[in-house]
């Protein structure tokens, strides 16, 4: 790092609190019908999750 340049930080708003917070959500039910025994919505929640929501998360 070069003198005087200031370390690079993330600023979240709420945006990314409810995008995480939903992450959060679909990962969690997807993995508790899994559990269960779906082969159907689960698998569909935990991709929603992991490869669009938690990525946008922190992105956006």
């Amino acid at each position: 790092m070069s003198k005087g340049a200031s370390p690079a930080r993330l600023h979240f708003r709420i945006r990314n609190f409810v995008l995480l917070g939903c992450a959060l959500a679909s990962v969690g039910i997807g993995y508790v019908l899994l559990a269960g025994g779906d082969t159907t919505l689960a698998p569909v929640l935990l991709v929603l999750g992991y490869c669009a929501l938690f990525p946008l998360g922190l992105a956006l």
